[in-house]
């Protein structure tokens, strides 16, 4: 075969023909480029094939299918009857199979699930910010809030619950009488952090009472000194307290706080500043001068917990006493607590108390996660709204709203059933899943309706009836099969996000959106199918029982000469597009598509543009629509603005407009600024979510978790040590560790007068305790070696501990009272007394054991101390078991941004590599562990994430386009619509969390909806560069446009959310975007692509007749929009043949002519296709 001529490969637009230019005369038959783009475009007609075979199916069986997929799509929605909304925050935010999840589930192995207790805040700050709150006047408003908060109760199950029953007790001691111990158990104080405990009138929060003949029981709450003195003062001589009252005055309230107050164990019980002050500001000598903020704290226990303690009592013996019940319980005491201690207060008062408890977190996540009925309602309705104008059209015979009625209909059905098919599947709810998903996948799933109907209307005329639907799927299949899979791809990377929620969130979007890929290819052509057979029986639109008054209008083209006549001043477009052939040459295997020799002269376009882009169908209808335009006896006209469309507008103003040189290079020049900017704006981006940016403003919620971030930014942490080690030789190792994590820079150090808050610390600080006791009694002959009786309680402790030898067959051995000590000279406890002499210490010193929080497990045996036994027996101290869990308690402050969560975790960790390296296996526990170890490696793992996904986006767009070069560029500019977003997020102080991260991940499938239409566009055109990225936007514009207005009618809904954390990470970064892709798919991608795009796949070829004048060079180069000053007003250009060659091999089925330059014309052929109206007949083998 020989090659094309280059002056044939690619024939010139108007505006740039050299004034000489003659076409080559050639015998043989026009042919398109060949070499590497003969397998795509054999492919991808392969694969249109498949789709033309698919509509027609379903337009033939358009009833069964619509039904049937109604019933398939209605039984997977009821899935969600079964669905299951996640609230544990912990479930929701701690990597599952992470570092952090299985040492969670190691403490809950050994502890159970919940913690030891639960916190109930009260936080007071003054109206006028700045104030200071360390006045008798602010503590008097402070206790009357604590007291009222103190007196809460609720009645459940027939009982009344108040503090004294629910309330959190430590240390509360053992003691062999049942009754005796339940009797001081009740009368054992409540722990409670406040400020008031350095003064008497902390002791009104505790219970307790006193009984006096002929008053009330005396309490706490309502003890008046001067009054009980006025009542005893007859029968006791009181005359030294009197003495004491008359000398109390006024308090310096600063000067009591400084340093912290104490429990009612002044031992075990201090309460730093740091808990109970804040704003605080001190004298260069660090006296405490002022304070902005006071907290107390309300020590519950947890459900567990209460649970155990009222199991079997008489109380509770009647209600079938359950963990649930005691859960309620304290949900219903928490809530009405919060209640009242947030109305303490009158509202003219000059302080405000801020009121915070677990229950109300959780209340939170609940109301986070509902779903609200009204703005989804609202949300669809606008979108059916939408739908149904913009598919209106004045001709009812064109008109398709009821069409976009049925589509958005049929969206809002595949999104129900994809998330009943994940709920079924087991895939947890979230609030990011109710609050989100509904909106966005609705926006991305209207897209393709929008794609398909457009194109639906946009069919070639001629197409007979029954091929509508197929030639619709054949021409946006692949389109919308891009873009789904795309989309589905891309929230299976975002998957790859470790945050369950979000890996939740992800996988659900990707199931909803295969769902509406299923919806939109199958069941919503059915709709097509059935809107064409109202249409073809005139009927209205939307309303299909009444009958359209608009009759159908047949135009008849009839030959005109040309002759002598003069041609207006343009371009006469003459064209043969009456009777098209299509055939495969068996000598060269081509299919080839004739157009007959009959033509027709039209007058001038009215646009520049439309004389220089071809296509069969837009030719046809320019060509009808000016026919008829011209004739003045039209029965009807439509009113201009009824005329004007987007494709208008692409193809007359926004493509010649876009594609002049200079607006491609202004273009580049402000995209390329974006892009620095957004870059720069990268660097602003902070890591971070805070509580506050998820509760909703203006709320007490946010109130309280505001003053807390400000003035009390304390976190209870612990560091766990493991077992598979022996603590008894591991003491110095033990030691070494938590004196490296004490030296973190977050954590808060211990006053001076107090113990560190360590169990290692308390232990061998009881032992050394009773130790000297011993030593004591032993020097002054109260102990002797056959006796203790007459010591102290600490010396005969510390006798029966030295005794031990821990052998089994000679457990005691009385010569070592004198020869050993519980604790040598380098502050280590003999190992061999180790796990004995943990028994004795967690038996005899539980306020100590309290405070030191070491939650041993297993728990040590219990051990009661007789001092009187006669029988030895008691000599006997079981050890305990080797230890598998304890812990350190620490508080950490002044964590204010994630960096400083960061730096603090690494530094733990580290500690704990150190220790580990001494054989000691320990890790760290506490909230900002669990949330905000994500951000070690979240950057990390975005950006494997979005590589990835560029590399899938790749992948995927060049195997359906079968084209990497135009899948590079797409997946450039899709690259930089990530940067850009990210960028963008920074300048709006979005902070980046898995949320965004997400978004992010996503934002690149959700980028290929508004990029691969234009690039299909393109490379399906002919002609150069420039017209293809024209004839690109004129088809394209109005599908993308709709799609994005669609997409932000879906995300308007969330701008109504209560929850800012909704508005600003889902609405906003979504809404841009949007707008971003809006941006780059119709703005920069088309310049790319008309200064870099790849070749056409299919060439026109043209037969000229050399007669015809050539016009006169484009100056400058380019394209010439507009008509040539220098154009004769003769000139005519004549097409008397167009041949699309493509050279793939033959398509099963196909039919082969024999070769000829020309098929064989027959007037019965002729007569035929005017008599059915035809303009044109389908190949049998379907080609693009």
């Amino acid at each position: 075969m020989p090659p094309i001529p280059a002056s044939m490969a690619r024939p010139p637009p108007l505006g740039e023909l050299p004034p000489s230019y003659t076409p080559p005369a050639r015998s043989a038959a026009p042919q398109i480029l060949a070499g590497s783009l003969q397998a795509p475009l054999w492919l991808r007609a392969y694969f249109q094939g498949l789709l033309f075979s698919l509509g027609c199916g379903i337009q033939r069986h358009c009833g069964k299918v619509l039904f049937l997929g109604l019933l398939a799509f209605g039984a997977l929605a009821l899935g969600l009857r079964v669905a299951i909304i996640e609230t544990d925050l912990e479930q929701l935010w701690v990597e599952a199979g992470s570092r952090v999840s299985q040492e969670l589930q190691y403490t809950k192995e050994k502890l159970g699930e919940e913690a030891a207790y639960t916190s109930q805040m009260l936080i007071q700050t003054p109206r006028q910010e700045g104030e200071n709150v360390l006045t008798p006047e602010a503590l008097g408003l402070h206790l009357q809030a604590a007291l009222t908060a103190s007196k809460v109760q609720v009645s459940l199950y027939g009982k009344s619950w108040d503090l004294n029953k629910i309330c959190y007790k430590s240390g509360v001691p053992l003691i062999e009488n049942g009754m005796i111990e339940r009797m001081i158990e009740k009368l054992f104080p409540c722990v409670i952090l406040t400020p008031l405990d350095c003064f008497w009138e902390g002791a009104k929060l505790q219970g307790g009472s006193a009984y006096l003949p002929g008053r009330p029981d005396i309490q706490w709450t309502n003890l008046d000194p001067e009054q009980l003195l006025e009542e005893l003062g007859p029968f006791a001589s009181l005359e030294g307290f009197r003495e004491l009252l008359d000398k109390a005055q006024a308090p310096n309230v600063a000067q009591e706080l400084n340093g912290g107050c104490h429990g009612f164990s002044h031992k075990f019980m201090h309460w730093q500043e740091e808990l109970l002050l804040g704003g605080m500001a001190r004298d260069p000598q660090g006296q405490l001068l002022r304070a902005e903020a006071l907290q107390s704290t309300f020590l519950l226990m947890s459900p567990r917990q209460l649970y155990e303690h009222f199991r079997g009592d008489y109380q509770t013996h009647d209600i079938g006493w359950s963990e649930e019940q005691a859960s309620t319980v304290l949900q219903a005491w928490q809530r009405r607590f919060v209640q009242l201690a947030q109305e303490a207060l009158p509202g003219n008062a000059s302080q405000q108390i801020h009121a915070f408890s677990s229950t109300t977190l959780d209340d939170i996540l609940h109301a986070f996660s509902e779903v609200s009925a009204a703005r989804v309602v609202g949300g669809y309705l606008l979108m059916l709204a939408y739908a149904c104008v913009t598919m209106l059209r004045w001709d009812c015979a064109q008109s398709q709203g009821a069409v976009g009625l049925a589509g958005v209909l049929l969206v809002a059905l595949a999104v129900a059933s994809g998330l009943g098919l994940c709920a079924l599947l087991g895939i947890a709810f979230n609030a990011a899943t109710t609050q989100v998903l509904p909106f966005l996948a609705l926006g991305i799933g209207v897209d393709d309706i929008f794609l398909l109907a457009h194109a639906f209307t946009e069919a070639p005329p001629g197409t007979p009836l029954q091929e509508r639907t197929g030639e619709c799927l054949q021409h946006t299949g692949t389109s919308v099969a891009l873009t789904s899979i795309n989309n589905m791809v891309a929230f299976f990377m975002a998957a790859l996000v470790p945050i369950p929620a979000l890996r939740a969130f992800s996988l659900q979007a990707a199931v909803v959106v295969g769902c509406n890929f299923a919806a939109v290819m199958l069941v919503f052509p059915a709709v097509l199918s059935l809107d064409l057979h109202r249409r073809h029986c005139q009927r209205l639109d939307v309303l299909c029982c009444f009958s359209s008054p608009c009759s159908a209008r047949v135009i008849q083209i009839l030959p005109q000469e040309l002759g002598d006549r003069t041609v207006p001043v343009g371009i006469a477009h003459l064209t043969a597009t009456v009777q098209a052939f299509a055939h495969c040459e068996a000598s060269s295997q081509h299919v080839v598509t004739i157009l007959p020799p009959q033509a027709q002269l039209v007058p001038p376009p009215s646009d520049p543009l439309a004389s220089e882009l071809f296509s069969p169908g837009g030719s046809t209808r320019d060509l009808l629509g000016q026919e008829e335009g011209t004739r003045q006896k039209a029965a009807c006209k439509s009113l201009p603005c009824a005329r004007w469309n987007l494709a208008h507008f692409a193809r007359s103003q926004f493509a010649p407009l876009l594609l002049q040189s200079h607006t491609k290079a202004m273009v580049l020049v402000l995209f390329g600024a974006l892009l620095g900017l957004s870059l720069y704006g990268s660097t602003l981006v902070q890591d971070g979510l805070a509580l506050t940016d998820v509760v909703p403003r203006g709320t007490k919620e946010h109130a309280f978790l505001s003053a807390q971030l400000r003035y009390f930014s304390l976190y209870e942490v612990a560091l766990v040590t493991q077992g598979g080690f022996d603590y008894a030789h591991s003491q110095r190792a033990l030691f070494d560790l938590h004196q490296r994590f004490s030296s973190l820079k977050a954590v808060l150090p211990p006053p001076a007068t107090q113990a560190p808050r360590t169990w290692l610390h308390y232990y061998r600080n009881w032992l050394q305790g009773i130790q000297a006791a011993f030593d004591q009694d032993w020097a002054s002959g109260r102990i002797t070696r056959h006796s203790y009786r007459n010591g102290s309680e600490d010396g005969a402790l510390a006798y029966k501990l030295l005794i031990q030898t821990g052998d089994a067959q000679e457990p005691l051995d009385f010569s070592q009272l004198t020869t050993r000590k519980l604790v040598d000279k380098d502050g280590l406890i003999p190992p061999e007394l180790f796990y004995m002499g943990l028994t004795m210490w967690v038996s005899s010193d539980p306020l100590g054991l309290a405070a030191s929080q070491a939650n041993f497990y297993p728990p040590p045996p219990e051990w009661l101390h007789d001092k009187y036994d006669t029988t030895g027996e008691n000599l006997r101290i079981p050890a305990a078991q080797p230890l598998e869990f304890a812990q350190f308690p620490f508080l950490l402050r002044g964590l204010q941004k994630t960096a400083d969560f960061v730096e603090t975790i690494e530094g733990a960790r580290a500690a704990c590599a150190e220790a580990g390296q001494a054989g000691v296996r320990a890790y760290p526990s506490g909230s900002p562990f669990l949330f905000w170890e994500q951000y070690l490696g979240l950057r990390r793992c975005f950006l494997l994430a979005v590589c990835i996904l560029l590399v899938c986006t790749f992948l995927v767009c060049a195997l359906l386009l079968l084209n990497p070069w135009a899948a590079s560029l797409i997946v450039l500019v899709l690259a930089v619509m990530t940067v850009e977003l990210f960028g963008i997020m920074g300048f709006l102080g979005i902070k980046l969390s898995a949320i965004p991260v997400v978004i992010l991940v996503a934002s690149v499938g959700i980028g290929v909806e508004f990029t691969v239409h234009v690039a299909l566009g393109f490379l399906t055109s002919q002609g150069s560069r420039n017209l293809r990225a024209a004839r690109a936007l004129e088809h394209t514009l109005a599908p993308v446009t709709d799609g994005a207005v669609s997409t932000l009618l879906g995300l308007l809904m969330l701008a109504g959310s209560n929850f800012d954390f909704i508005v600003r990470y889902f609405f906003v970064v979504l809404t841009v975007l949007t707008l971003l892709g809006l941006l780059h798919g119709l703005v920069l991608l088309p310049v790319l692509l008309s200064i870099l795009g790849p070749p056409p796949e299919v060439i026109q070829m043209y037969k000229e007749s050399p007669e015809v004048l050539s016009p006169p060079a484009a100056q400058g180069g380019g394209l010439r929009w507009g008509v040539a000053p220098t154009l004769p007003q003769s000139f005519a250009r004549v097409t008397t043949s167009m041949t699309v060659a493509l050279r793939p091999p033959p398509l099963p089925g196909a039919y082969i002519h024999p070769a000829s330059e020309e098929p064989t014309w027959s007037p019965a052929a002729t007569s035929a296709a005017s008599g059915s109206s035809n303009l044109s007949s389908r190949a049998p083998c379907p080609a693009t």
